[in-house]
């Protein structure tokens, strides 16, 4: 995976005035655009389109010194107006390019970014591969932006939103692994954007062929193999702290890759105030 990203690197920088397809740059390089983003964004801490951005802007910079029309730089860059160039060169330097045409900055860089694989070895990653028939996730749901660190507060509102005896209830709707209560995260941006919205759901899992209560949402969970970790400590710093190191140790070091369905959590234990607990991070994955 690491030689595969380098490899998208290259590409975009080859490519920087024309469209960038990575779904089809990942297809030629023996992967997925879903596993190469999220991939991209874990190592690199920024969305793969951000960084295009930003290496765009980086090299127009020395363009935009010069006396060249300010259309003709937008177009090479694969603006259509200078218009939206400006706003994506100020996002970028912080600047307008006419500030910068006439006192030659400040500009921000964005250098080529290669990614290297680090094996230290001193932390195993406690990891079973699980076949499982197709089942659906049913509860209750909300639209809740994506938070890379620390509590979600608007995920943690909605939990606090349901009643206790609805906590009880979907308990004995569980009918399937993952068991117990779950929470379920659908529909995330590939790009893995911090602030980029999701669908957050607060359930249990059932079979595929269960009848869904009027009143609950519902997830399907296609077919297919899970990689599920274990993890204890803090919470939920420690989940945070596995879900990352899928992307750094594990999935390069793997046969496997990420595929486009529901992230699930199951709290197996915690304390009274989940200050800490022990959980299960199931990621849907199939072999790369």
């Amino acid at each position: 995976m690491i030689e595969i990203l380098n490899r998208l690197v290259d590409e975009i920088d080859a490519h920087l005035g024309d469209e960038i397809d990575i779904d089809a740059l990942a297809g030629e390089m023996g992967t997925t655009g879903y596993h190469a983003r999220r991939m991209f964004s874990s190592l690199a801490g920024m969305p793969v389109s951000e960084y295009v951005r930003r290496r765009r802007m980086t090299v127009a910079a020395s363009d935009v010194i010069g006396d060249e029309d300010l259309l003709t730089i937008a177009v090479r860059y694969g603006y259509g107006s200078t218009e939206a160039f400006g706003r994506a060169f100020r996002a970028v330097h912080g600047t307008s390019h006419g500030d910068v045409r006439r006192g030659g900055g400040p500009l921000r860089s964005q250098p080529q970014l290669r990614f290297r694989l680090t094996v230290e070895g001193s932390s195993p990653m406690d990891a079973r591969i699980i076949e499982h028939p197709a089942f659906r996730l049913i509860g209750h749901s909300a639209r809740v932006p994506l938070i890379h660190e620390g509590v979600n507060p608007h995920i943690q509102a909605h939990i606090a939103s349901l009643q206790m005896t609805e906590h009880e209830r979907l308990k004995r709707l569980s009918s399937t692994e993952p068991a117990g209560l779950l929470q379920v995260s659908a529909d995330v941006d590939p790009d893995y954007t911090e602030g980029s919205e999701l669908t957050y759901l607060h359930g249990v899992a059932v079979d595929a062929e269960t009848a869904v209560p009027d009143d609950l949402d519902a997830i399907e969970a296609p077919a297919g193999e899970w990689a599920v970790f274990r993890t204890s400590g803090e919470h939920p710093a420690a989940l945070q702290s596995a879900m990352a190191a899928t992307a750094t140790d594990w999935f390069p070091s793997n046969p496997w890759r990420l595929r486009p369905a529901p992230s699930i959590v199951a709290v197996l234990d915690r304390a009274p105030d989940f200050s800490t607990a022990t959980c299960e991070l199931w990621l849907p994955v199939e072999r790369g």
